[in-house]
């Protein structure tokens, strides 16, 4: 018999493509919402729309979502992820941003008609995003769970922006597992546990 899941102050779930990770932040989502009928569900979905597969994507997740975890509201929030995360944030509800990868894409590769290449932001000014993030899940008064890629097990990728983007990504992972309570890799769909304060 497996052990009910239990809910951390603070979790980040990394895993690779299709691990298993925005599952494993739905389980946590459906443990929260049958704990008590007075808590509350927010889903902080970080994917732009960007191209028609793509959109399916989203219209897909958006459905199976809703049939999975009815009681979850969805908000769109590709880039002010801390201003978001403050604004939905209460004591009763939970929160799961899904997820900081495609936040990092939204910041250094915005997808848009007016722009052909890489918009790299300065670095300090990314560093301000990534500082403010972290001060709001650390100020969050409920819980949140962060879902994240873990891409940096592969081969050095060829291209500066690539790698650029790999580095930064890695050390994102780095500052929001510093600091979340828990944090769990899932790989093949089963979760492994890195870090567990109590």
């Amino acid at each position: 018999m497996t052990a009910p899941l239990s809910v951390a102050r603070s979790e980040l779930v990394l895993g690779g493509q299709k691990s298993g990770k925005s599952r494993r932040a739905e389980l946590l989502a459906a443990a929260w919402l049958a704990a008590s009928p007075q808590h509350r569900g927010v889903m902080l979905a970080t994917a732009t729309p960007w191209d028609e597969e793509m959109r399916a994507r989203i219209a897909r997740h958006r459905q199976d979502r809703a049939e999975r975890l009815p009681g979850m509201r969805t908000v769109e929030e590709p880039l002010l992820l801390a201003d978001a995360l403050a604004a939905h944030s209460r004591p009763d509800t939970l929160i799961v941003v899904d997820c900081l990868t495609l936040w990092l894409t939204n910041l250094l590769m915005p997808a848009s008609a007016e722009n052909d290449g890489p918009n790299m932001p300065p670095a300090g000014d990314l560093s301000r995003l990534v500082a403010m993030l972290l001060i709001a899940i650390e100020q969050a008064p409920g819980p949140v769970v962060l879902v994240s890629n873990e891409i940096g097990l592969g081969v050095v990728p060829l291209g500066r922006e690539v790698r650029r983007f790999v580095d930064t990504l890695g050390l994102l992972n780095q500052g929001v597992a510093a600091t979340c309570a828990r944090v769990t890799l899932v790989a093949a769909g089963l979760p492994l546990t890195l870090k567990d304060t109590p």
